[in-house]
């Protein structure tokens, strides 16, 4: 009890004197992060080149600067102008290319957008002396894992540019934090989905390969059908299965790992994100269904070159490391916040049309 005191009061200091940038912050996920820092009284700025995010997603209040994470320069003014470097402030890095067939179609893409920009901002943090960065890593850094689920300690083999692009970048922290006063949290996504219960932030690129958006398009006549990749695997329903997270609990997460990191600036960590069950793609479509009281059409097709029969993550060490008690973890709560996100955005998308 007196260490969580200690800790809350820390915590609470280090707010007003620790301001955060988050990269990609008018995107999906970067933008639930805002959210959960802003509601939890950090001082909070986002960079973002907008080519894939959403100046709407961005929060009333919070400085948004339109740039590129390897414009050394406005990173610079950025530092200056949010009181951070010398010691102070952190970095949550979000901003990247995140579909994994363009990856195959388009390496070199993804190894500059990133890898060398991730490079670059790196750099820029150790010359200003910022002390603590937060990485938005992924699953797909495991490859096909011969065992699920999933621990930090299962060997990283990724079978595409996209997995490869976000390993790279883990290997450049680690081998930055032994060189220089900088501190680090990796987090490694399994699948994640959702939207912010309030509806303030969702997902909201077009053209979406991630299975829960897709069907609640579908579900909404945004689209005609939902594919599903594969009816033959080794899973109870012989479809792929997969260990799905709320945005808003991975945005708790990104919270308290940027507090543990302050509390222990000698200390880096590397931790999945996940809930440790998976559900197939089958019993996704099935909650859809049960919510929307009608049946989306599926077609059945060949499966996708890559996709495991199983990927669920081994949560216990974020549990052990992190007071994080996940809010959200029911599948049909996170298909009901992604479908309230989705008849929201038909009004902004109306809205700005009629605004021109």
């Amino acid at each position: 009890m007196v260490y969580e005191d200690r800790r809350a009061k820390n915590a609470q200091m280090d707010r007003t004197n620790s301001p955060v940038l988050v990269t990609g912050g008018a995107g999906y996920i970067g933008s639930h992060a805002v959210l959960s820092l802003k509601d939890a009284g950090w001082p909070v700025s986002v960079i973002d080149n907008l080519s894939t995010g959403f100046r709407f997603a961005v929060p009333e209040g919070v400085p948004l600067y339109q740039g590129d994470i390897e414009d050394g320069a406005l990173l610079e003014r950025i530092f200056a102008e949010q009181g951070m470097g010398d010691g102070r402030g952190a970095i949550m890095h979000f901003a990247g290319s995140i579909v994994v067939p363009e990856s195959v179609a388009d390496p070199l893409k993804y190894y500059r957008n990133n890898t060398a920009k991730s490079r670059a901002l790196i750099e820029s943090a150790v010359r200003a002396s910022v002390p603590h960065f937060i990485f938005s890593s992924t699953a797909a850094t495991y490859g096909i894992p011969e065992v699920s689920p999933v621990s930090e300690d299962a060997p990283q083999s990724p079978i595409n540019p996209y997995g490869w692009s976000k390993l790279m970048t883990e290997r450049m922290l680690a081998d930055t934090a032994c060189a220089h006063a900088i501190n680090y949290c990796v987090l490694r996504y399994f699948n994640v989905a959702g939207a912010d219960p309030d509806a303030r932030s969702g997902q909201s690129t077009a053209g979406a390969t991630h299975l829960i958006k897709v069907a609640v398009e579908a579900a909404l006549g945004k689209r005609d059908h939902v594919s599903v990749f594969g009816t033959d695997y080794a899973t109870p329903d012989g479809t792929g299965v997969r260990d799905y997270i709320h945005v808003s609990d991975l945005a708790a997460a990104h919270v308290l790992a940027l507090e543990a990191l302050i509390d222990a600036p000698e200390r880096s960590m590397t931790m999945n994100c996940g809930y440790g069950r998976g559900f197939s793609v089958l019993e996704v479509l099935d909650a859809l269904d049960r919510l929307t009281g009608e049946a989306v059409e599926r077609r059945f097709e060949t499966r996708r070159a890559g996709d495991p029969d199983s990927l669920v993550s081994d949560p216990s060490r974020i549990r052990a490391t992190l007071p994080w008690t996940p809010r959200f973890d029911d599948l049909e709560t996170i298909i009901s916040h992604a479908l309230a996100w989705e008849r929201r955005l038909g009004e902004i998308s109306e809205r700005q049309a009629v605004n021109g």
